[in-house]
């Protein structure tokens, strides 16, 4: 699933061409192409669909749609470990992390 998600930007740059920034969701910080949205400021929250800010979003309606993302498990989904996410949905035990190497014989 491919969600808009609201996300508040952290970090513009104004030399990228186009124009990006960074945009935290929740903890999770991710560029973003800012062209559609070029006046928006440091501090501001837009909405972000693959990629892209598609319009600014006032606080209140930002915080509350990320709340409500993470009730129900979609900015894990959004964001989560793409690997760990697919081994979960094919029902399988995600790969330990342990190196490889240094099993006992």
């Amino acid at each position: 699933m491919c969600l808009a998600v609201p996300g508040k930007v952290v970090a513009i740059d104004d030399s990228a061409d186009p124009l990006t920034g960074l945009i935290d969701f929740g903890g999770v910080q991710k560029q973003a192409c800012l062209e559609y949205v070029s006046d928006v400021r440091v501090g501001e929250y837009v909405i972000v669909h693959v990629g892209f800010a598609l319009q600014r979003l006032d606080e209140e309606s930002a915080l509350a749609s990320l709340q409500l993302f993470e009730e129900l498990g979609l900015l894990e989904e959004e964001f989560g470990d793409a690997w760990e996410q697919a081994s979960r949905d094919a029902g399988v035990a995600a790969v330990s992390e342990e190196p490889r190497g240094s099993e006992a014989r």
